[in-house]
């Protein structure tokens, strides 16, 4: 007979509903705050945050260097996938934090390089502008696309099209953007070089980026401005990984499984705290207490929860291993409040998979997670590293998780493991930029939090209450009894009041 039985069955985060609190002057909308506790730091006491409850999935189809950047502008993070080469993993890393709050590390081309060639290096590289310097490795001017054309003047050196340094308005490394703002002001220009005081390049300003700097007040910064990173790592290659990310100027990572409570992550995580012993990283996936109570012992500094859950996930049905999310959140926060308890050390965890809904991140929250990790909500968006496809007349993007045999295929040919698929491939429906659909979740969150009486995330996991609801519950809290016709049967020919 088996060692334990659970007759009480697991919950989704579906069948609980919050109860409304005494929403207060403090507690409206206004005043709610989403900043909430990621990992705690690797030494010393003290978390990193984050500003909003939201970090995008290490997956193929979710997280690259643009969805990565999108989110620390916007308070979040993205984990940059694992499956893939240690080289294109850093490079994304090495993107997001080239961009130093609006101070952009310029890649620089030499003076003699053809223009032909410039053109091509665009092309690669998705960007145009390019400081130039001379043999001696001396800043001597600036081009962008707009100073030549490839067929007309592809034979010409870049010196011979480039806009001269003593033309161009320069900042310094002194200056902040609302002073590099101002000399943009004054120029004219659209791009301000930033010098140091040997007059060598630094950085690049866009009159682009100082809006959108000024337009993104949440978003993450590390203590040389800039943007903030995090990256998933294998419990294979992790040697390899984990230092050269580290060397990328990583800020935060997490090891990468579906099942967590091994003897190989916790081998993975022990060689972490003692090689990189100033690296916050996150263990995971568990669903148990004693999982959770593993992987803090191993070292890790945060946790994450779920298994089976996701909505291409197909492990509870190959395997018969998971648990409803609900039910792996209370127990695991229960292992992670008596842990603080008795050790003064709280380690934050990260509710991952089986979150559709923005009702659903406010349940998760509330039952004791700090942080909602998605895959399918940012799949959707403008900046995930799909390309989008009309089907049916419907625009989609694909979507794979990292267990399906699309992801699969490259741990087959590099770790030899791909016995089964744990997860499927499909698409889903294309739903625009990340700013756009981000706002409207975050109001919902505000919303729900305000009702309940609560202003932080802290005062929702002590004061939230909860209540289990029935399948006729659910179905009376949707829409029903009500014919949902199309906009032109509404509005078409109808004249209010005839």
């Amino acid at each position: 007979m088996a060692k334990h039985i659970e007759f009480e069955p697991s919950r989704t985060l579906t069948e609980f509903r919050l109860l409304p609190g005494c929403t207060t002057e403090a507690t409206t909308l206004t005043h709610v705050n989403l900043q909430t506790r990621l990992v705690r730091l690797a030494r010393g006491d003290g978390w990193m945050g984050i500003k909003i409850p939201l970090v995008a999935a290490a997956m193929q189809s979710v997280s690259g260097a643009r969805m990565g950047l999108e989110m620390a502008r916007l308070g979040g993070l993205a984990f940059i996938f694992a499956s893939q080469p240690i080289e294109r993993q850093v490079e994304m890393v090495r993107r997001i934090k080239n961009y130093k709050a609006g101070f952009v590390t310029p890649e620089t081309v030499p003076a003699d390089m053809p223009i032909s060639e410039l053109a091509e290096l665009t092309r690669r590289r998705g960007f145009a502008t390019f400081p130039v310097l001379d043999a001696s490795g001396v800043f001597v001017g600036l081009i962008t696309r707009n100073d030549y054309d490839a067929n007309r003047h592809g034979h010409l050196p870049v010196r011979d099209r480039m806009i001269a340094r003593p033309a161009l308005a320069v900042g310094g490394v002194s200056q902040d953007l609302r002073e590099a703002n101002a000399v943009l002001m004054d120029s004219h220009q659209t791009v301000l070089p930033i010098v140091d005081a040997q007059d060598a390049v630094r950085y690049l300003v866009f009159r682009k980026d100082i809006t959108d700097h000024l337009d993104n007040p949440l978003q993450l910064v590390d203590g040389r401005k800039r943007l903030m990173a995090a990256a998933a790592v294998n419990t294979h290659d992790y040697v390899d990984r984990v230092s050269a990310l580290v060397e990328a100027g990583v800020d935060v990572i997490a090891v990468d499984s579906s099942h967590g409570h091994s003897v190989f992550q916790e081998r993975t995580l022990h060689w972490i705290r003692t090689h990189h012993p100033d690296l916050p990283v996150i263990g995971g996936n568990v669903i148990t207490g004693s999982g959770f109570d593993f992987l803090v012992e191993a070292g890790a500094c945060g946790v994450k929860v779920g298994m089976g859950g996701g909505s291409i996930c197909i492990t509870q049905e190959q395997k018969g291993t998971g648990r409803g999310l609900a039910t792996a959140i209370m127990k695991v926060a229960e292992a992670r409040d008596a842990h603080a308890e008795r050790t003064g050390n709280y380690i934050p965890i990260i509710a991952d998979g089986g979150i559709v809904h923005a009702k659903d991140i406010v349940v998760a929250l509330a039952l004791g997670t700090d942080v909602v990790m998605m895959g399918r909500y940012f799949a959707r968006m403008d900046e995930s590293p799909t390309e989008k496809v009309t089907i049916n007349n419907r625009v989609m993007k694909p979507y794979w998780g990292e267990g399906a045999q699309r992801a699969r295929e490259w741990k087959a040919v590099r770790y030899h493991q791909a016995v089964f698929a744990e997860g499927v491939e499909g698409f889903v429906e294309y739903a625009g930029k990340l700013r756009d659909n981000l706002d409207d979740t975050l109001a919902k969150i505000r919303a729900s939090m305000s009702t309940c009486g609560v202003a932080t995330i802290e005062e929702l996991h002590s004061g939230a209450e909860l209540e289990l609801v029935s399948a006729l519950s659910i179905r009376e809290g949707q829409v029903h009894d009500i014919h949902l016709p199309g906009p032109e049967a509404l509005y078409g020919s109808t004249k209010w009041g005839d």
